[in-house]
């Protein structure tokens, strides 16, 4: 397969969902995705992220009534709602050569729908900004109705966003994600029968489908219900799901082996395009090892020849493992709350680490820099030199 948008490419995950009360978002003043509960500030009784966001680089954040910082400031958040926002992070994607977006799109009939259509229009003006790809990844996890809906929302608001030169393609096709088929859970209940007849609707609108599939697909066995191969096998690209199945270097090593490895050949047989995910680690369980653990699943999935990768996630601070800038140390987090930062190893690494990880990342994959397993990705930046 020639490069486009996504083969040969560093592919984030974009949630854009973090809002606060007075950013003048389509829904009522809610604390989106910062809290429990979302009409209240976030605080130490009512939080839901993980990890710490870096928020000096946004002209415009929110106070919270979380303590103040370790340097005496007062903790704020930023909004995704807010286009200044939006602008700095894709500005991120552009200084760190990440390639593409995925926006995250969940069930637009939902509370969050006004929201998320906003968030699009965002989305696609701040990727024209700064040179950046994107295209819409739709979630099924609860969507009952998605076997229509999904094609509605599509023929009447997304896929007018194809007209932007900023819409990723491969192959001259408009890309698409369906994330969630042949999960074998509660929140994704769907036949293979329906499954089908949704991707084959993309196809022939034209579209390029990408499977976010799950990590068993290939045996159908585990987080993987029975009789999706042929679901499986309609996608032009297949993505499986990472978040949870490892925790350690050592992990990516044995998945190499078990799983990357006949995934590739797998799908280089059947002609299908392979997008592993690359994570940094749920920084709260201390997974990261100030890189080494990304930087060991770079080397495997790229070693393996896999045609793309999808890195998961760029802004989730609700799980920990976001790429996005996050609080350094201590000074950077609300005084007497429990969030660990990227110097949490005693190695200190500045807020931007991670952004600059899968930079190198991308150049390896796109051979501008040898294979290596060593990580060449200096943890400070001082003076504008890494060390």
């Amino acid at each position: 397969m020639l490069p486009g948008d996504v083969v040969g490419k560093i592919t984030v995950g974009y949630q854009g969902w973090f809002a606060c009360a007075g950013d003048h978002q389509p829904t009522p003043n809610w604390w989106w995705h910062w809290t429990r509960d979302w009409g209240q500030k976030p605080s130490p009784t009512n939080n839901s992220i993980k990890s710490w966001p870096d928020v000096r680089d946004y002209a415009v954040t929110f106070a919270t009534d979380w303590p103040k910082l370790g340097n005496g400031q007062q903790a704020r958040l930023f909004s995704s709602y807010t286009t200044q926002t939006v602008n700095t992070q894709f500005n991120w994607m552009r200084e760190n050569e990440i390639d593409t977006a995925a926006l995250q799109r969940f069930n637009p009939k939902s509370d969050e729908g006004p929201i998320r259509d906003a968030m699009a229009l965002r989305v696609r003006a701040a990727a024209e900004a700064n040179g950046r790809k994107f295209y819409i990844m739709y979630d099924v996890s609860g969507w009952r109705a998605m076997a229509t809906e999904m094609k509605a929302d599509w023929t009447t608001k997304m896929s007018t966003l194809t007209k932007s030169p900023a819409y990723a393609r491969q192959s001259g096709k408009p890309v698409v994600c369906i994330w969630g088929f042949g999960f074998n859970d509660d929140a994704r209940p769907f036949q293979p029968d329906e499954c089908l007849e949704v991707i084959k609707w993309f196809k022939s609108q034209g579209c390029y489908v990408i499977g976010g599939v799950p990590t068993h697909w290939r045996k159908e066995e585990g987080d993987s219900r029975p009789g999706f191969l042929p679901v499986y096998s309609a996608f032009d690209m297949l993505s499986p799901w990472m978040v949870g199945r490892i925790g350690k270097p050592e992990d990516s090593d044995n998945f190499y082996r078990e799983v990357t490895v006949p995934d590739e050949n797998w799908c280089k047989a059947h002609g299908i395009d392979y997008q592993p995910c690359v994570m940094p680690g749920d920084l709260q369980e201390r997974q990261r090892r100030h890189g080494d653990f990304m930087w060991r699943q770079f080397y495997n999935v790229i070693r393996a020849g896999c045609q793309g990768i999808y890195i998961s996630m760029f802004d989730e601070y609700n799980e920990g493992n976001q790429i996005a800038k996050t609080a350094e140390s201590k000074a950077f987090i609300p005084e007497g709350s429990d969030f660990l930062t990227l110097d949490e190893d005693g190695t200190a690494c500045s807020a931007d680490y991670y952004l600059r990880l899968t930079r190198d990342g991308g150049r390896m994959l796109k051979k501008r820099i040898p294979l290596t397993a060593t990580r060449p990705t200096k943890p400070m930046v001082t003076n504008g030199f890494e060390r």
